[in-house]
């Protein structure tokens, strides 16, 4: 009877491994898995160095033109030219126009935006938008875009997603008159930014979604407003069909933290959540309080679809996919001063000069009343 080799338990094989981090890299970036062997061979196949590098490589010429212009501080020296290109958002008031400027957008039936109202003192407005600053063309002209918003709207409250690095310095550099709090310093993140004249921020964390694979998280930040104590949550849930599962299990850890907050604190979320409808159903619905303030507004048709490809030409594909990937849900306080939204619409919807859009997503603008203290 001949021997029989047993076979033996081969080790993880260095190529296979090797071909999952090029095609997570290509999914990530947008690039295809030539580029991504590129990277990651440089940085020793580090994932987050490989992005790092990727990022500054691909964006800081779109942004070498804004760190040149003159500090806003000292606009007397700047050239008629410059002051038109420059978006200055360190005051509270809209300081001046640019080039890249924004229509201004027909507002249905909601309140002024531009400047804020003695009687706004109790309202929280609110504007959340993934902006795509994984997608490199047009981005200096595409941030600039959000300024523009971010000037017609003054929101209190920010919630940003899929930020890279150079977008946040941009940010940070143009945006004086709000904080700036980031999910992360390296890759691609989310952010919130808090208008300093309205909103305090106490403290702020980073909640790790333990199984992701695109670098997710949960950012929270507590914060005053007209004297009520508000939990701020955003997230960009992980992307795609295939990962439903993992998309509602991040879901489950955001539902968890609004259920478990105080009873005197309002808590607001926002963000890009990539989720279907029957994704919600699965995880058991909206807990007891919450309300998916798109549906409490009586689910107005032309704020359902923030992803909308028959619309937004951005990502230039052939197919048509219109989906509400971009969701905003409270939980009022159970004490005291209850919040209650007032008014939404969708932001991002007309082109910049650069003839595309601030983003692939609209985003999303909305108005809560807070109650009152007495």
């Amino acid at each position: 009877m001949d021997n029989v080799t047993e076979p033996q338990q081969s080790e993880p094989n260095l190529e296979d491994l090797r071909i999952r981090l090029c095609d997570e890299f290509a999914s990530i970036t947008g690039s295809d898995r030539a580029v991504a062997q590129c990277y990651l061979a440089e940085n020793d196949w580090a994932m987050e160095r490989a992005l790092n590098s990727f990022f500054e490589a691909d964006t800081k010429a779109l942004f070498d033109e804004f760190d040149n212009l003159p500090d806003n501080s000292d606009t007397s020296k700047m050239s008629s030219k410059q002051t038109e290109d420059c978006i200055d958002l360190t005051g509270d008031e809209a300081a001046c126009s640019s080039s890249t400027t924004v229509p201004v957008p027909v507002v249905r039936e909601g309140p002024t935006v531009q400047g804020k109202e003695e009687d706004d003192a109790g309202k929280l407005s609110l504007l959340t938008w993934n902006v795509d600053g994984l997608d490199t063309v047009n981005l200096g002209e595409r941030a600039r875009g959000l300024c523009s918003y971010l000037v017609l709207y003054t929101p209190d409250v920010v919630f940003l997603q899929e930020l890279i690095p150079p977008y946040l310095d941009y940010l940070k550099k143009r945006a004086g008159s709000y904080t700036i709090i980031e999910g992360n310093e390296d890759g691609y993140f989310t952010g919130i930014m808090l208008k300093k004249s309205r909103v305090k921020l106490l403290k702020s964390e980073i909640i790790s979604y333990p199984t992701t694979q695109m670098m997710r998280n949960l950012l929270v930040a507590q914060v005053s407003f007209s004297g009520q104590e508000l939990c701020l949550m955003t997230s960009h849930f992980e992307s795609c069909k295939a990962q439903a599962q993992e998309r509602m299990t991040q879901l489950k850890t955001v539902f968890k933290k609004m259920r478990e907050a105080p009873d005197n604190i309002t808590v607001l979320f926002g963000g890009d959540t990539n989720l279907r409808d029957t994704e919600v159903t699965k995880v058991g619905g909206l807990p007891a309080g919450v309300c998916d303030v798109w549906e409490h507004l009586g689910k107005q048709e032309h704020c359902r679809y923030t992803w909308d490809t028959k619309a937004n030409s951005n990502k230039d594909v052939r197919y048509v996919s219109r989906c509400r990937f971009d969701r905003v849900y409270l939980r009022p306080a159970r004490e005291g001063p209850r919040a209650a939204p007032e008014y939404m619409t969708l932001v991002g919807q007309e082109k910049l000069d650069c003839h595309r859009y601030t983003s692939d997503h609209w985003g999303i603008y909305c108005t809560f009343t807070m109650g009152s203290q007495g």
